[in-house]
């Protein structure tokens, strides 16, 4: 399909689907909170702050809260320890009791964004801006060309935790806004990592190759792709970048800047840059599959070739200003992509913004194809002085469910499941009233990330913040049990891990509670379900156990026969049934 008649397609299809997320109520406690650095007013539902850490020593800048020069950024996981960037460098914590974290290393290294990845004893970074020096330094560079400026990913050894060390440093043309690790499955031996940057091109005089030209002037611009860089595990240090793929481009007629030209979608409309470059790209390597956020256009890529990733489809939306990021279902069959209208500094969640601006779009994928189903938009409207857009989150693993924990900047935290692509609906929040009440100040939730149990806030301007969820009427206690249960060793933005759950009974209680919910199963067979899954737990000697064993598989064959249920219900039911299977195996 051509890319004009796309865009009508998109549009006609976006305004005949019902928005959804933007419904303020007059009583939302989130609204009129008091302002405040460390005693600014809460709103809190059904999660709570469990502890909170300051901005490290150094990483602040007190005539000015709101210097981005200092701000924090985004967020790595491995084992017990928390990596957070920053504009300034970076900060480890510990972890090991989450209501009771602590800094345990501090590494300054001005750059940019200052993103972190991490992968064994290796620690990526990303650093764009034009301050940022090859050793690391302070004191900036002077000069429009200098042998000592560094705009690229660097790689750190991080062996020794408490003395990270600069092993490698590969320069780009237009620098690291971010990056993305991609994991091959099928190779242990290297693994790649996906530069996207969305700075000026820099002067082939200070690296060779770098041409910001248009495409007719230069087929080889630096523009309209992304970096693509190899790093051997063995030796890491000798990484390079080994592609840079023109994902924009069109395959039969060989035009490298087909997407996105540029401008708005017609009256009424945002702005959107041409699209040349990604935001985001993220990887989800079991199913070789990326989704990237590439300005003016959403993406699908197939990377089951790292190297060569290949698109397979792309949107357009007349209410997005920028495609910032996007996330995975834990199947596969849905992405979620933000629009960081306003470049995450502006307030751009006020009662006169349009819910469709500034929010998440939410489509299924159907035979390879992006389908919308849907907004989402924090439903609780802030002030002026309140910088807020849709931002970074990751999925939270209740079993069954699709659930996002997602930063708004100063509108707090927003968990909400989209379980429904078309009806995404908040379950609980958390929110701090304006760090200013009298000017804008950049402030608030960089990124909310799950992580064993806890959710984890990247606070722009105070620092760490650790929640947990609560039970409600949205979330039961089973299912947060069973969310906690999935333990990872590693997590890094922009590279989902696939969730698994185990054959458990904590784990089929949540599948009951859901069942409950949605009222799919009459009360008699939840009875039958519970019971046996009592029984199962009350088991102690070899022959209550294959009784228990034997009771489970009954239920699930009968589970499964069930019929005049709802199409969106079969696959719990299935679910269920498949785990007391598993449970029933385990006893045995």
């Amino acid at each position: 399909m051509k890319l004009a008649s796309f865009i009508v397609a998109s549009v006609l299809a976006v305004s005949a689907v019902a928005i959804h997320g933007q419904q303020p109520s007059p009583v939302d406690p989130r609204v009129g909170l008091k302002a405040g650095i460390d005693d600014a007013g809460v709103a809190v539902k059904n999660m709570e702050l469990v502890a909170s850490l300051p901005k490290a020593e150094g990483f602040s800048d007190p005539k000015n809260l709101g210097n981005l020069g200092f701000a924090n950024s985004d967020f790595a996981f491995k084992d017990d320890i928390l990596f957070q960037g920053n504009f300034y460098g970076f900060n480890f914590y510990s972890i090991e009791d989450p209501r009771v974290p602590k800094l345990r290393t501090s590494v300054l290294c001005p750059g940019g964004q200052g993103d972190l990845s991490v992968y064994g004893d290796l620690m990526f970074m990303s650093v764009e801006e034009t301050r940022g020096r090859l050793d690391c330094g302070t004191g900036g560079v002077q000069g429009a060309v200098s042998a000592e400026r560094f705009r690229g990913v660097r790689i750190f050894d991080i062996s020794d935790l408490d003395k990270p060390r600069q092993i490698a440093a590969i320069q780009t043309c237009r620098g690291s806004h971010t990056h993305t690790l991609v994991v091959d499955p099928d190779v242990k031996d290297r693994i790649y990592v996906y530069g996207s940057g969305t700075g000026g091109v820099r002067s082939g005089e200070e690296l060779a190759g770098c041409s910001g030209g248009a495409p007719d002037q230069n087929p080889e611009t630096a523009l309209f792709s992304i970096d693509v860089i190899e790093v051997p595990l063995a030796a890491p240090e000798t990484a390079k970048i080994v592609n840079r793929p023109r994902i924009f481009g069109d395959p039969e007629t060989g035009e490298i800047a087909a997407l996105w030209k540029g401008g708005d979608h017609g009256p009424g409309t945002q702005r959107t840059s041409t699209t040349n470059q990604c935001h985001d790209i993220t990887t989800y390597p079991e199913l070789g599959l990326a989704a990237g956020a590439c300005s003016g256009n959403g993406i699908l890529l197939d990377i089951r070739d790292p190297v060569n990733p290949k698109r397979l489809d792309h949107v357009s939306d007349k209410n997005f200003a920028y495609w910032h990021s996007a996330t995975f279902n834990n199947d596969g069959t849905k992405i979620i992509f933000t629009d960081e209208w306003g470049g995450g500094t502006q307030p751009r969640c006020r009662e006169t913004d349009l819910p469709s601006w500034g929010a998440n779009a939410i489509f299924d994928i159907v035979d390879g194809k992006m389908q919308f189903r849907s907004y989402y938009k924090l439903p609780a409207p802030q002030t002026d002085v309140e910088n807020c857009v849709a931002h970074n989150g990751s999925l939270i693993p209740v079993p069954g469910r699709d659930i996002m924990a997602q930063a708004w900047y100063q509108g707090g935290v927003s968990v909400f499941d989209f379980t429904d692509s078309a009806n995404p609906v908040e379950i609980a929040y958390f929110d701090r009233g304006p760090i200013d009440a009298a000017r804008l100040t950049t402030a608030g939730y960089w990124s909310t990330y799950w992580y064993n149990g806890h959710i984890y806030g990247a606070e722009i301007a105070r620092g760490v913040d650790i929640f947990k969820l609560t039970p409600s009427e949205h979330l039961s206690a089973n299912e947060i049990a069973a969310a906690e249960a999935v333990k990872w060793s590693l997590f890094n933005a922009q590279h989902q891990p696939k969730m698994t759950w185990p054959p458990t009974v904590l784990v089929a209680r949540a599948y009951v509670d859901q069942l409950i919910r949605a009222k799919a199963l009459s009360q008699s067979r939840i009875d039958d379900v519970t019971r046996a899954l009592d029984r199962t737990e009350k088991a102690r000697s070899d022959g209550d156990k294959r009784s228990a064993a034997q009771e489970l598989e009954r239920l699930a064959r009968e589970l499964e026969g069930t019929s005049s249920l709802e199409p969106k219900q079969v696959a719990r039911v299935a679910a269920l049934a498949e785990t007391m299977k598993g449970i029933g195996a385990s006893l045995q």
